[in-house]
């Protein structure tokens, strides 16, 4: 290391605690290393590559930015920017080698800029990091920035799934005059509150917290390590780069014990997490602990996340998958553009819905299996779609990819293809009700449970005991980030639906097939002994063997039950309430002879956190109580299921 990059002592102990941790380093694999230095010798012979350059921010902190660009000077580019958490270090510490450069020689093929920018607060980024707390300005400024080198045609377009995608549309609804178009993929921890959705960035569903932000948060909210001096130069930074990424090297942790610790403020600090924003009060905070705010605190609306009080108004070419943590909201947000934005743009606004997990559209095959269900062959020529989008509104070139695109492509499984609309949900939609039916006794796969065409005259309601010491676990599902707690899909829930703490109501063999295409909405009449409790529903599709394949899940906690702008509504024992839950969303086919099930409880774990039942902050608290819970079905309290069909 040249003398121009120091660490403080304390820092120095710690970069070298970092690198020592990571010894011995794994041998290089041959073939991986021969790849990647011919992909970039090949980048090298046609691209003009700027890396280290530290961009200004507003505030004076500089942001590490890597650029590749056409290397004919003759003409100007229009950019295609991605800004991101994680670690884009041109080399990869790991193998000794360069990491795989295939975008951006893709995009330089492709007569692009690529412009690659870490968040502020890591890796070579200055500043302390707060989870979408500055991009409304940083990812501003940066576009700006782009658009007045020498290099740019002023346009910028950005695209990346899941942190790189959620900062977009928050930035985008500042109207920068350079921001031209945008493809968010993946975006939900982006979307605040938005036509009745108060997830805000994915932390609540229904006023339950998404536990999956805990372990993500885990590697990101560190507020302590080393940085190279201001002074210090490209050239040093870019030698430098080789030896110290400044990633960190945290232990791994067992998840599916770590996010079972109480109180839950604390489990960061139970597996020696760093400090943060998750249950600490930093100065960069722009709201103090997120995990003590409530779904409607102000300090959600201080941030970067994108709420629907700030308009869109550019073309937008929206990613969103079925088993992802967000589709609901998503979807929301890309109807509220739609219907929101100056005509002109809300008619360039198009989407996409996979069958897969979170941000792997690319990993679909001829034979997609997503947990345990084969859904067929799911793929998509991506990068056509991308660079025909990006052809189109930063080049301003009219291509078949884009005139030829549908306004809503989305993949029906069941039916296994990809089908088109125009709106979603898809033109001609109708809903279709089942209400929950038993003679009181739905507990378990075993019990009476049924879904009918009509209420039952009289109530025998459905009851169980929820014990947040044994809640029922996450099997399956539409999750993200979770670490090793929760592993993502359609799995065959039979196993589960044993506990006698899961109502399951099932409809008859259906005599021909319905297609389920749009938000599924479920409306219980519940009561409890509780002062506070949870209600958790999953959508199932059981196939004539009996294998059962979740489709979604959602959750209510019911002290949110009259709204989160509300007074808070505590359960009365004795009293019945209305609880009317998030929608659930799918596109799914039950063929003729599968059932349609729902399954009903008061937990899904670590899925969403454990309601503790006091009716206290919950957060804080190592000891809960036993809610008996009634589900109550009747012309009187007619609990249902609400699905959107569409008739082929």
């Amino acid at each position: 290391m040249t003398a121009a990059i120091k660490f403080s002592p304390v820092l120095a102990a710690f970069a070298a605690s970092v690198i020592s941790f990571a010894q011995p380093r794994p041998a290089p694999d041959p073939q991986t290393v021969a790849a990647r230095n011919e992909t970039e010798k090949q980048l090298a012979a046609v691209a003009v590559i700027d890396r280290k350059v530290m961009v200004p921010m507003r505030d004076g902190k500089r942001m590490a930015t890597d650029i590749y660009r056409p290397k004919d000077a003759s003409k100007k580019y229009p950019t295609i920017f991605v800004r991101t958490p994680y670690n884009f270090n041109f080399w990869d510490i790991r193998l000794g080698a360069p990491r795989d450069m295939r975008a951006e020689l893709d995009a330089v093929k492709h007569g692009y800029a690529y412009v690659e920018m870490n968040e502020r607060g890591h890796f070579f980024s200055e500043g302390s990091y707060d989870i979408l707390g500055p991009p409304l300005t940083d990812g501003s400024d940066a576009i700006s920035w782009i658009s007045s080198q020498s290099w740019s045609n002023g346009k910028v377009g950005t695209i990346g799934c899941s942190s790189t995608a959620e900062w977009q549309l928050g930035v985008a609804a500042q109207n920068n005059p350079a921001f031209t178009t945008m493809i968010p993929m993946g975006f939900g921890a982006g979307v605040g509150r938005v036509d009745g959705w108060y997830e805000q960035g994915n932390w609540y569903r229904g006023g339950a917290i998404q536990m999956l932000f805990i372990a993500w948060l885990y590697g990101e909210q560190n507020q302590i390590r080393p940085m190279f001096p201001p002074n210090t130069t490209q050239e040093d930074l870019i030698r430098a780069s080789k030896a110290y990424d400044l990633a960190a090297q945290l232990p791994p942790v067992d998840w599916s014990k770590g996010l079972a610790h109480l109180p839950e403020i604390d489990i960061i600090k139970a597996v020696d997490g760093p400090r943060g924003i998750f249950a600490d009060r930093m100065e960069v905070s722009t709201g103090g602990a997120m995990v003590k705010r409530a779904p409607n605190d102000p300090a959600w609306y201080r941030g970067g996340l994108w709420h629907d009080d700030q308009p869109i108004n550019i073309p937008g070419f929206w990613f969103m998958s079925w088993y992802d943590v967000s589709t609901g909201p998503n979807l929301a947000a890309y109807n509220f553009v739609r219907r929101t934005a100056r005509p002109e743009i809300a008619d360039r606004q198009y989407a996409v819905i996979a069958p897969t997990l979170h941000c792997a559209y690319k990993r679909a095959t001829a034979e997609t299996v997503v947990g345990e269900r084969n859904v067929g062959d799911a793929r998509l020529n991506y990068d056509e779609l991308t660079y025909g989008w990006f052809d189109r509104f930063l080049k301003g070139e009219d291509n078949k990819t884009f005139s030829k695109m549908p306004k809503v492509r989305y993949y029906t499984m069941g039916l296994n293809k990809w089908q088109s609309s125009d709106t979603w949900p898809p033109a001609g939609a109708q809903p279709m009700t089942f209400y929950l039916a038993s003679g009181g006794k739905a507990n378990s796969l075993y019990g009476d449970g049924a879904l009918a065409a009509a209420p039952p005259a009289s109530d025998a309601p459905d009851s169980f005991a929820y014990d947040p010491m044994n809640p029922v676990p996450s099997y399956g599902g539409n999750v993200c980030c979770t670490g090793n707690a929760v592993t993502g899909g359609a799995f065959d829930q039979r196993k589960m639906e044993t506990r006698a703490d899961i109502l399951v109501y099932s409809s008859e063999p259906l005599k021909e097939g319905v297609e389920v295409s749009g938000p599924i909405e479920v409306t219980l009449y519940v009561s409890s002994d509780a002062r506070d409790t949870d209600v958790t529903a999953k959508l199932v599709d059981v196939y004539p063997d009996g294998t059962a394949y979740n489709l979604d899940e959602t959750i209510q906690r019911l002290r949110y039950r009259d709204g989160y702008d509300k007074p808070l509504a505590w359960m009365e024992p004795g009293k019945v309430a209305r609880v009317k839950l998030s929608p659930m969303n799918t596109s799914n086919y039950f063929a003729a002879g599968h059932r349609i099930r729902l399954e009903i409880s008061s937990s899904n774990f670590p899925r969403f956190d454990r309601n503790m039942n006091t009716g206290g902050n919950n957060y804080d608290e190592t000891k809960g109580v036993i809610a008996h819970n009634s589900v109550h079905h009747s012309t009187q309290h007619a609990s249902e299921v609400r699905l959107t069909v569409v008739k082929r």
